[in-house]
């Protein structure tokens, strides 16, 4: 996962409303009005699918991914297939994508790694899932929980810049506020929180000029209690 840098902490996080359980079930349920269907995500078959997507998607959109993965996965749809590929064949097949050099050498050393070690099949834990080259906590939280039910919450800028600005987390980093999330939120909203909050930050909760004017959220937001109603 990049590193987070923060140039302003008053839009991540500030010292505002203690955080009730009320106010966290009420914003869960805006939220789950609001981005009930979510925009587009990464397209899958097979976990295996869901962790190439995953390297892919690293500074690079999720339908620009689905665009090169749609036809990648017809001809590769197994770590065994990607290793007949070339670096340079795969850099071809991927080269729309943000750093496909690096991302064709990672998915091909991934791929070679899941054959001689795991039989093709790719690891249910999270900590050998962040040993794989281009895998960090995010990817590998997203793999774990889209792909094998496992109840994560994978933590990217969308979801790191909302839940603080919300006041669901207090986090310096992404490691921090996946903590704090896993501890503020019911268990079984945790898998579900990750798009709600990452729509959220597109359309609504932008990095820059947040449109706070027209949020469902902002009677509930230490951002917006902070920076914008108060001052």
């Amino acid at each position: 996962m990049p590193v987070v840098k923060i140039k302003d902490r008053r839009q991540w996080t500030v010292d505002c409303r203690p955080l009730t359980q009320e106010k966290v079930t009420k914003i869960l349920e805006i939220l789950e009005k609001l981005h009930a269907v979510p925009t587009p995500k990464l397209n899958f078959e097979t976990p295996f699918q869901l962790l190439i997507a995953c390297i892919l998607s690293a500074q690079c959109t999720d339908t620009l991914v689905n665009r090169i993965t749609q036809n990648l996965f017809k001809k590769y749809p197994n770590p065994q297939d990607f290793l007949q590929l070339t670096q340079e064949a795969l850099e071809k097949e991927i080269r729309s994508c943000n750093y496909y050099r690096t991302k064709a050498r990672h998915i091909l050393a991934t791929c070679q790694i899941l054959v001689e070690k795991f039989q093709g099949k790719v690891p249910q834990d999270r900590e050998t899932l962040m040993q794989l080259p281009g895998v960090g906590r995010k990817c590998a939280n997203v793999v774990l929980a889209f792909s094998m039910g496992a109840e994560t919450i994978p933590v990217d800028t969308h979801v790191f810049r909302v839940a603080n600005r919300l006041g669901l987390a207090k986090g310096r980093d992404p490691l921090e506020t996946e903590e704090d999330l896993m501890k503020n939120l019911p268990k079984e909203k945790w898998v579900m929180a990750h798009p709600w909050l990452i729509d959220h930050g597109r359309r609504i909760c932008k990095a820059q000029k947040p449109k706070c004017e027209i949020c469902d959220l902002k009677a509930y937001c230490d951002y917006y209690a902070k920076t914008l109603k108060t001052g």
